[in-house]
């Protein structure tokens, strides 16, 4: 297919879509107030509306190679961000897929140039769950587990965001969901990535990190640091700084 007929397919939607609903470009140029985020795989069999039936303006897209959630992905945070705190988007799916490239490249002893480094983050998942993976014999139910587990530890990687985790302390937190896609077949199935999976490593991750670091700390000493022992010392602190600054204006 030519460029030509992909300019004259458009003409034809332009041409199907006014004549079901006149106003419908004018209602999208107005602006968008998308439901969900959509974290799926690029591949080109994996249509994100399509596969869930939405339409213009419902769902706002982001895809890339395993639909990865990689805390370094500043495009990735970008879209997260932008999603939730502007659009205010209530539900957000990690979206793989049965027969993933990316995910059977990344469990092959192979080399295959730059993108080496963007699957070392699904050999990681490899290595959380190597017994699990290694015991199922079947090598195509072996990457299909794969897929699964990846998809359960994108949805725990958004979960560590500081977006994702200050929404959750607002009135609307989002709702986070993983999915996988059966190209085979066209359904989708629910992972049911309950709350657990999500909160599980909030004392680490969350915004509560350093209270349950203080709480070890009382329980290693057996008693808190009464307050007017904390007093004291930041009084200490503050003193000492303010003696380290006047030395260094003299």
């Amino acid at each position: 297919m030519s460029i030509n007929q992909i300019l004259e397919n458009n003409r034809q939607w332009v041409a199907e879509t006014t004549a079901t609903d006149p106003d419908f470009f004018n209602r999208l140029a107005d602006g968008q107030k998308p439901r969900y985020l959509f974290i799926g795989c690029s591949d080109s069999r994996v249509p994100a509306s399509a596969i869930t039936g939405t339409g213009p303006g419902e769902m706002f897209v982001h895809r890339n190679i395993a639909n990865m959630v990689v805390h370094t992905d500043l495009n990735m945070l970008s879209v997260l961000q932008y999603a939730v705190e502007v659009l205010g988007v209530q539900d957000i799916m990690v979206v793989g897929h049965y027969g993933c490239g990316g995910v059977a490249a990344a469990a092959a002893s192979k080399q295959y140039g730059l993108i080496d480094n963007w699957l070392t983050n699904i050999r990681d998942v490899i290595r959380m769950h190597e017994t699990q993976f290694m015991r199922i014999k079947d090598e195509n139910k072996r990457l299909q587990r794969l897929v699964e587990l990846n998809v359960i530890e994108q949805v725990r990687n958004l979960a560590k965001t500081s977006i994702v985790q200050n929404s959750r302390q607002g009135a609307n937190p989002v709702r986070l969901h993983g999915l996988v896609y059966d190209i085979k077949d066209g359904v989708l199935k629910d992972l049911e990535v309950n709350e657990d999976v999500v909160t599980e490593l909030e004392h680490i991750y969350g915004t509560k990190a350093m209270n349950h670091a203080e709480k070890q700390v009382e329980e290693i000493h057996g008693a808190k640091v009464p307050a007017d022992a904390k007093k004291s010392q930041q009084n200490s602190v503050n003193g000492e700084q303010a003696t380290t600054a006047g030395a260094a204006k003299k």
